[in-house]
């Protein structure tokens, strides 16, 4: 019998898995936002701000008249699961608060 001879194949190259996902992006911090609302008073607001999150009064003082003059103030950031119990402990004292990632 005789040889048998292949000829090479070309395999096209096709996107690894890597290339077809995209690559999440690092862990981004998260934020807690308190926002306006027509119910709580300014003074009990900043109550909140020093109990819950420890700020000096004046610090206090400066997130309550941004959440009130701006619609809503960033009032914590970290990790996600941390923005989760301060945005529940926020619910807890009757304020309006949302989370959202940090995206300057």
């Amino acid at each position: 019998m005789g040889q048998v001879s292949v000829a090479p194949i070309e395999i096209e190259r096709t996107e690894s898995a890597e290339e077809t996902f995209a690559v999440p992006e690092p862990d981004v911090p998260w934020v807690t936002l308190v926002h306006n609302d027509p119910v709580n008073l300014m003074s009990y607001v900043t109550y909140v701000f020093q109990a819950y999150f420890g700020y000096s009064k004046d610090k206090a003082n400066k997130l309550m008249m941004d959440v009130h003059h701006k619609g809503r103030a960033v009032v914590s950031s970290g990790s996600r699961e941390e923005m989760e119990r301060d945005v529940q402990a926020m619910h807890g004292y009757g304020l309006w608060a949302t989370m959202s990632q940090d995206r300057n």
